[in-house]
C-alpha cells in the first residue's frame, strides 16, 4: 500500500478536518471511541450520539469513474442495483491503494469530509435524502476512532465549499 507513515497528516488526518470546518464557520463536535470499521461494530459506541448516523462506501464503476456515497446507517444500498439509481455503470468496491490515493484515508475511515482531498473533483458524490431528516448528522473525520458531529445544513454548506452542489438520492426506493 502506498500510505506514507512519516508525515504529519497520517499521524493526525482530524485536524485537516477541523481546520477545514473551523475555516468554514462550521460548528462541530468530536467524540473519541474505540475503532470502529462497520456500521455493525459501531452500534454500541454511537448509541448515545445524537443524530443520523453515517456509512459511505468508495465505489468505481465499470469505465472507472469514481464515486462516494454517504448514507443513512440503516440504509440498503445493493451493489447490484445501486448503480441504476445514480447513473453509473455497475459498481465495485475500490482497492484501498486507490481510496488513499485519491481521498488519502485507509479502509474504515472514509466519509464525506474526504471529499476537502479531491481538490480534481474527480469523484461523484452522492448524500442519502434519509440524512436530510436528521438536525445532525456523523461521520468519521478522517479516522476511524473518531465521530463528528455537524448540523444537517453545515453538512450541505461543507459540500459546497468542495466546489460540488449536493445530489441527494432517496436510497428507500432501491428494491
Amino acid at each position: 500500500m502506498l500510505i506514507p507513515e512519516t508525515d504529519d497528516f497520517s499521524r493526525a488526518p482530524e485536524k485537516q478536518v477541523f481546520d477545514w470546518l473551523e475555516q468554514h464557520g462550521i460548528e462541530h463536535h468530536t467524540t473519541t471511541h474505540a475503532p470502529t470499521f462497520t456500521v455493525a461494530e459501531s452500534a454500541n459506541v454511537k448509541a448515545d450520539m445524537p443524530g443520523g448516523h453515517t456509512k459511505t462506501l468508495f465505489l468505481k464503476d465499470k469505465k472507472g469513474n469514481l464515486v462516494l456515497v454517504s448514507a443513512w446507517a440503516h440504509s440498503q444500498l445493493p451493489l447490484n442495483k445501486l448503480h441504476r439509481l445514480i447513473g453509473t455503470q455497475r459498481l465495485s468496491f475500490t482497492k484501498a491503494d486507490l481510496l488513499w490515493e485519491v481521498l488519502k484515508v485507509t479502509p474504515g475511515s472514509v466519509s464525506a469530509f474526504t471529499l476537502i482531498h479531491d481538490v480534481e473533483q474527480e469523484v461523484k458524490f452522492v448524500l442519502d435524502t434519509k440524512l436530510m431528516e436528521y438536525d445532525w448528522v456523523n461521520f468519521h473525520p478522517l479516522r476511524c476512532d473518531m465521530t463528528t458531529r455537524i448540523s444537517r445544513d453545515d453538512l450541505v454548506r461543507f459540500i459546497r465549499t468542495t466546489g460540488r452542489e449536493p445530489e441527494s438520492i432517496d436510497f428507500s426506493t432501491l428494491p
